[in-house]
C-alpha cells in the first residue's frame, strides 16, 4: 500500500530564515507593581501614595521642627500630641448689598476663589431682621473652610505676604480669643492677597478669618499662633 505524505507546509509562527524571533511580552496579571516611582511621587502598593518631604507646605515643616518642641519647652508638654495644632480656617466674606442685589454676591465669590483655591459656598440669613430689610433664607454672604495642605499654605500667605501689605501696620489685636482656643481676625480689604488684581476687583471688600486650634486656652493658642508667626501686638 502506498504510504501517505505529509504535508510540509510553513507554520504561521514561523519566522523567515536568517531573522531572528522576537520574545513576546509577558501577559498581564491585573495587579500592581508594588513599587512605581515618578517625579516626587512614589506608589507603594495600591491605593498608597508617599509624597516627598519637598512638596509639604513650608508650614507644616515650621510646625513639627520649631512649634512643637517650642510648646512642649514652655508648657512641659509630655507627649507631643498633646501640643495644640491648627484644624482649620474658616473665611467668611458678609456682603450686605446682596440683599437688594445676589449678584453682588458672584464677585465676592470670585476673589474668595482667587484667594484660598478652593470654591466657596453661599451662606443664607436663619432668621429675618426687619431693621436691615433682610428676610429668613436670604444669600446674604459667601464662606470658605480650609483644611490641610490648603490651610498651611493659605495661612503661610496670610502671614508673610498678607498682613505686611496692610498700610500702617502695627501687629494683629490680642484680644480676639474666643476663650476656647479659636482666633478671629478681621480684614477690611481684600487687595492686600497678591493674586487679587486691583483692576478687576469691581469693590473693596472685607472679610473675617477664624482660626481654629486644638488648644482649650487661649494662652496655648496664642503660643501656637505665635510659633507660626502671627505678627501680634506687643
Amino acid at each position: 500500500m502506498a504510504e501517505k505524505k505529509e504535508d510540509k507546509k510553513p507554520k504561521k509562527d514561523a519566522a523567515p530564515a536568517g531573522e531572528k524571533k522576537e520574545p513576546k511580552a509577558p501577559k498581564s496579571t491585573g495587579k500592581r507593581n508594588k513599587e512605581a516611582t515618578s517625579g516626587d511621587v512614589k506608589i507603594a502598593g495600591a491605593g498608597e501614595t508617599k509624597v516627598s518631604p519637598e512638596s509639604k507646605p513650608r508650614m507644616t515643616i515650621l510646625y513639627k521642627e520649631k512649634a512643637v518642641p517650642a510648646m512642649m519647652k514652655q508648657y512641659q508638654f509630655k507627649n507631643p500630641m498633646q501640643v495644640p495644632r491648627l484644624l482649620k480656617i474658616v473665611i467668611n466674606c458678609a456682603v450686605k448689598d446682596a440683599v437688594a442685589n445676589p449678584k453682588v454676591l458672584d464677585g465676592a465669590m470670585n476673589d474668595l476663589m482667587i484667594i484660598t483655591g478652593q470654591r466657596p459656598i453661599v451662606t443664607r440669613a436663619k432668621k429675618a431682621i426687619a431693621a436691615f430689610k433682610v428676610r429668613k433664607g436670604n444669600a446674604i454672604a459667601v464662606a470658605v473652610t480650609l483644611r490641610r495642605a490648603r490651610m498651611w499654605e493659605f495661612m503661610d500667605r496670610l502671614v508673610n505676604l498678607a498682613l505686611p501689605r496692610v498700610r500702617d501696620f502695627k501687629g494683629v489685636p490680642t484680644k480676639s480669643f474666643d476663650g476656647r482656643g479659636n482666633y478671629s481676625l478681621g480684614l477690611k480689604e481684600q487687595i492686600i492677597f497678591p493674586e487679587i488684581n486691583y483692576d478687576k476687583v469691581d469693590k473693596v471688600r472685607g472679610m473675617t478669618i477664624t482660626m481654629v486650634t486644638s488648644a482649650t486656652k487661649n494662652e496655648h493658642a496664642r503660643a501656637l499662633l505665635t510659633e507660626l508667626g502671627m505678627p501680634f501686638r506687643k
